[in-house]
Order: C-alpha cells, then structure tokens, then sequence
C-alpha cells in the first residue's frame, strides 16, 4: 500500500477521509479498531488517519472553548449592566425624592 506524502492531500479528501472515521466509529468495538479497518480500505496507513481524526478534534475542542471564553465575557458584561442599571434606578429614585421634597417646601 502507497501512500504519497500527507501534505500533499488535498484538504477535500482528508476531511471526507476523516469523517468516515467519525461516521463508522460505531460500528467497529472502539475507535481503535476502526481506524486500521477504515485505513485499508482507503489506501491510509493508521497513524496518519489516527493523527488526521485527532487534529480534527482539537480543533473542535478549541472552538468550544473560545465559545466558552465568549460566553463568559458575555456573562460579565451582563453583570456590569445589571449593576449600572441598579445604580441608576436608585439615583433616579433619590433624585426624584429631592425633587418632591424641594417642591412640597414653603
């Protein structure tokens, strides 16, 4: 079985390569066993398949937690306005018993 070199694969054919790993994952007793079954049949030695499916999932990996550091800094805006907002109810109110204090004096 030949193999040309990984880099010169085109990203089409290693994405499809990629998710016929993640497709048939069940069907096989492990990911391990499914790996070298799915490489032979695509003319892929393992190891390269193997490392093809796991930089796929760093990169999913790495996208949910740059969600997640969106999500918190959205979070925390939330709170800063949740406290500006009580703030200015409560000077709102203040100023507003001011002014009915200073209208009701002779």
């Amino acid at each position: 079985m030949k193999e040309t070199h990984s880099k010169s694969i085109l990203p089409e054919f290693r994405d499809r390569e990629v998710r016929m790993v993640q497709d048939h994952r069940g069907d096989y007793a492990s990911e391990w066993a499914a790996l070298p079954s799915i490489a032979e049949k695509i003319g892929r030695r393992t190891e390269t398949l193997r490392r093809w499916v796991r930089k796929v999932e760093r990169a999913a990996s790495g996208d949910r937690s740059a969600e997640s550091e969106r999500i918190k800094a959205l979070e925390r805006k939330k709170r800063e306005l949740l406290q500006a907002n009580e703030i200015l109810r409560k000077a709102s109110a203040c100023f507003a018993q001011a002014e009915l204090d200073r209208r009701f004096k002779p």
